[in-house]
């Protein structure tokens, strides 16, 4: 089977499966077009390694496919250079987040039903928090609460939110340090947990390693960890699990 192979200015060449087209961008980029086909998440632009026009190519070109178009960790410098480019192309400096309207003929983003609810257990944690529930928004998850500075050095202020985070499907939980929020909260709640371990700490926390070996050597169960400050991948763990309960109760009906 040959891929369906795309230019910029729209030419198509004898299609394959939709869920295999790709998208060719200058000859610096191959876009995967069928991501959304096969994984129900589309393609979204990384940012670091590459240049202003680039990213800002890319995310035109993603503009009549993907209602939800987005680059994340993107410096706020670039994100000047790619405003000048592109002045649709809004940013969130504090996530590092750009974000680009898709136009009027891009599918609509299907809706995620359920509740995610993003804790954090520090405000030094909340760029990474902030990440993850711009990209819940975008991608279409219907009720996203962000829970700002609970962690465990004033263990009160978890206990006050405890019944608004026990409302949620899923629960993020965004922390640095010593990573011991997402234990506690795995030992309270009966939704999945996600950790996300965060570069936040003294010297010894090793730029997050210490709250990640933290949080896989969790003694409560049923606790998922990502990668180091990975509030996106985060959130697409999150969507394919609600996604998951939203499958399985229509089945049961």
């Amino acid at each position: 089977m040959t891929p369906a192979a795309l230019s910029l200015d729209g030419q198509e060449s004898t299609s394959g499966e939709a869920r295999y087209t790709t998208l060719e961008v200058g000859d610096f980029a191959k876009l995967d077009l069928g991501r959304t086909a096969r994984t129900g998440l589309p393609e979204v632009v990384w940012g670091p390694g590459k240049t202003p026009g680039q990213i800002a190519k890319i995310m035109l070109a993603l503009r009549d496919r993907q209602s939800a178009v987005m680059a994340t960790r993107v410096d706020p410098e670039v994100y000047e250079k790619i405003r000048l480019i592109e002045p649709a192309i809004e940013y969130d400096s504090f996530a590092r987040v750009c974000t680009l309207q898709g136009s009027a003929d891009a599918p609509p983003t299907p809706v995620v039903h359920g509740t995610l609810a993003v804790l954090t257990a520090g405000t030094a944690d909340l760029a990474v928090a902030e990440e993850a529930t711009i990209t819940a928004r975008l991608m279409g998850v219907e009720d996203v609460r962000l829970i700002a500075d609970v962690g465990v050095a004033g263990l009160q202020r978890l206990l006050s939110r405890l019944d608004e985070i026990r409302e949620a499907d899923v629960v993020m939980v965004v922390a640095g340090m010593d990573g011991a929020l997402p234990s506690v909260c795995a030992g309270l709640i009966d939704a999945p947990v996600i950790a996300v371990p965060t570069s936040v700490g003294y010297g010894a926390a090793m730029g997050g390693l210490s709250p990640l070996m933290a949080t896989l050597n969790s003694c409560a169960t049923g606790v998922t960890v990502v990668n180091i400050d990975n509030g996106f991948g985060a959130t697409m763990s999150a969507i394919k699990m609600l996604r998951a309960a939203e499958r399985l109760a229509q089945k049961m009906v």
